[in-house]
């Protein structure tokens, strides 16, 4: 396995102009200087290779500058770049039309499009709360939701996003996501951890603080992003949808890093069984361009005219880039996900078996967690051989993101080929050896 010299000089220089004038509030992992990319390869200022297994945090579903988006974006910049929300125009139109026809529960969908993932989250809060008179929210610890204050209200992945924001919106209940490898919640017999968190719900927070029938949504990720890439048990959901309908309660499921095919269907929520009432989407929704959508039952968006609005939403440049996107995932990105995404959670079950510090692989498609231990009895974070892997495949030619606290996520463009894959995951497995001798690990 060959060391690349990284950073390189002109990375190096790049970086240092960039401490010059950029906020210092940006989370910057290892110091990558992208110059170029195509498909599941990217290419730094100073000509190394990389091959991309976080894919811009789940963004470039088609791979880097797939040539049908690219020509779908330079034929809507040639008609027009933007005409603002006061107007209309065809792909806005046509994209709505789409995402209706995918969305993932049978009653008509409306589409309020906007910039990123949480502006689509806060147009999920403002809708919840109009639409049925209520002020209080169910979130889950763990979640991620954005950075704004709506959203920061529900994000409850790490401290550091509330410090220094307080007080935030207020109304937010937060209670434990379903992580079965490490759950806090003590079950019945036989009852599946998903089935106790919502029984600890109705029980515990609806019986001693926020009556049920004043909660106007219920928000939760079908799989948990930064929290760790955590899937939650079958039971879960089916139990959700049950509360919700018991106390006539929206549920708001934010597919922005588990939608658009990540997981190998067209939403995470699939999975399980379940319609929610609203979902939200981004990231991969448009292979890198910003654009964001709250999609909504016909029944529930039942906001006139000026509730909300959005500038750039519909925005003629992003819609073609989705409109692109999604034909592409429909023709073959799709499949490709479920079936490369199976292929590497197979080989990684491999992987752990010959590894000390891997205590758990779990995932959907090409959304996948692997967790670090420090022993995989006492399933204690091994935080510090998370890092080490992250860093040490930078300097290998491979591009990884943590999350939760000791986990790699695997979120490659859903482009990528089974080759692509035993590369990047023979690397991989190198640097978890070398972390392992690095820490004593036998």
């Amino acid at each position: 396995m060959n060391k690349l010299n990284v950073p390189g000089p002109n990375a190096q220089a790049m970086i240092a102009r960039d401490k010059k004038v950029i906020s210092s509030s940006y989370p910057r992992g290892y110091p990558f200087v992208m110059d170029h990319g195509k498909g599941v390869e990217v290419w730094d200022v100073d000509g190394n290779r990389f091959i991309d297994m976080m894919a811009g945090i789940a963004v470039l579903s088609t791979g880097h500058s797939h040539p049908k988006v690219v020509k779908a974006v330079q034929n809507a910049a040639e008609k027009f770049l933007h005409i603002s929300s006061d107007f209309y125009h065809d792909g806005w139109i046509q994209l709505s039309e789409k995402l209706d026809e995918i969305a993932p529960f049978e009653e008509n969908a409306k589409t309020f499009l906007t910039n990123s993932g949480t502006e689509a989250v806060e147009t999920a809060i403002k809708l919840a709360k109009y639409h049925t008179k209520r002020s209080n929210f169910i979130g889950f610890t763990g979640a991620f939701h954005g950075r704004t204050m709506g959203s920061v209200a529900f994000t409850a992945s790490k401290p550091k996003y509330h410090s220094g924001f307080y007080p935030l919106m207020p109304g937010v209940t937060h209670v434990p996501f379903p992580y079965e490898y490490r759950p806090v919640l003590e079950r019945k017999t036989g009852e599946d951890y998903g089935e106790t968190v919502v029984r600890y719900m109705e029980e515990e927070v609806f019986g001693h603080n926020v009556p049920g029938d004043e909660v106007a949504a219920i928000m939760v990720e079908p799989i948990q992003g930064e929290g760790g890439y955590v899937v939650p048990p079958a039971g879960f959901f089916p139990a959700l949808r049950k509360l919700c309908d018991k106390y006539g309660i929206l549920l708001i499921a934010d597919e922005v890093q588990s939608g658009m095919g990540r997981t190998g269907k067209w939403w995470a929520i699939e999975h399980f069984g379940v319609e929610p009432d609203i979902i939200t989407s981004a990231k991969g929704i448009a292979s890198g361009l910003p654009l964001g959508a709250c999609i909504a039952r016909e029944s529930v968006m039942t906001w006139p005219k000026g509730a909300h609005g959005n500038t750039y939403g519909g925005n003629p440049i992003s819609c073609a880039a989705s409109l692109a996107t999604i034909d592409l995932l429909e023709e073959s990105y799709l499949a490709n996900a479920a079936e490369v995404g199976q292929y590497a959670l197979d080989a990684l079950e491999e992987i752990q078996a010959r590894h000390p510090s891997i205590g758990d692989v779990r995932g959907k498609g090409l959304m996948i967690g692997v967790e670090f231990v420090k022993d995989k009895t006492t399933k204690e974070p091994n935080e510090e051989i998370r890092n080490l892997i992250e860093d040490t495949g930078f300097e290998h030619g491979l591009l990884l993101l943590g999350c939760g606290k000791s986990t790699i996520r695997l979120a490659p463009p859903l482009c990528i080929t089974k080759s692509e894959m035993d590369e990047a995951l023979e690397i991989f497995e190198e640097t978890i050896t070398m972390g392992e001798k690095q820490q004593g690990l036998k």
